[in-house]
């Protein structure tokens, strides 16, 4: 069902995206229960690019408008977002782009680190997700939360589930009807149920959960 790739395993695109869906919700009336109501999430992907690990960055622990606002600003103030041409700008642009101070040396130091050649956006697409991680989260600012979020949008790999984003633990819990005082651990046993597919849930419980807030993307 899934698209393979033998450096890694499976990955979703859009032929299969639609099938995959339907696999979990055969056996889950809770994500069932969201499409029926919703519809099909998009299938959201980003390009495997440092523009997207910059953006990703900026979405940590803010709002997506906020997010989108400095992205956005930032492509106005220098075109093509490069390593090169974001290094080449001073705290004071930064900020002009509504960077703060700490966003500004995750920034850099991941531009430092590519443009060194430390990581190889290209080749990571090509290791599996463990070894992704643990590249990755070497890069001052880039946790897990960062990190599962790349997989899934840039990487499109299919068993990935974010239990450090808040949307779709509160997502989770109004889906499954649990105590809002569930734990993660308990979260994280629960979607054992929709291995290897998790990435595929992950993004009905968005779904659920900005349909349910009517957020605007």
């Amino acid at each position: 069902m899934a698209k393979k790739n033998s450096a890694f395993g499976l990955i979703f695109d859009e032929k299969n995206f639609i099938p995959l869906c339907n696999k979990l919700v055969a056996k889950d009336s809770g994500l069932k229960s969201i499409i029926v109501k919703y519809g099909y999430p998009p299938l959201w992907s980003r390009s495997n690019t440092f523009a997207t690990l910059i953006h990703i960055m900026l979405e940590q622990q803010v709002s997506l408008a906020a997010a989108k606002a400095a992205f956005n600003k930032l492509k106005q103030k220098i075109g093509l977002i490069t390593p090169g041409k974001l290094l080449a700008l001073s705290d004071v642009e930064m900020r002009g782009c509504y960077f703060s101070r700490q966003k500004t040396i995750y920034a850099r130091h991941l531009a430092e680190t590519i443009l060194s050649r430390r990581i190889n956006l290209k080749k990571l697409s090509q290791l599996p997700d463990e070894e992704v991680r643990r590249i990755l989260k070497e890069v001052k600012g880039i946790g897990d939360w960062t990190v599962d979020v790349y997989l899934i949008f840039a990487l499109r790999r299919i068993n990935i589930f974010p239990v450090g984003d808040l949307a779709i633990i509160n997502a989770f819990k109004e889906v499954k009807k649990l105590n809002k005082d569930t734990g993660k651990e308990s979260i994280l046993k629960l979607a054992v149920n929709w291995k290897p597919y998790r990435s595929i849930a992950t993004m009905i419980l968005w779904h659920h959960y900005i349909q349910t807030r009517n957020i605007r993307l």
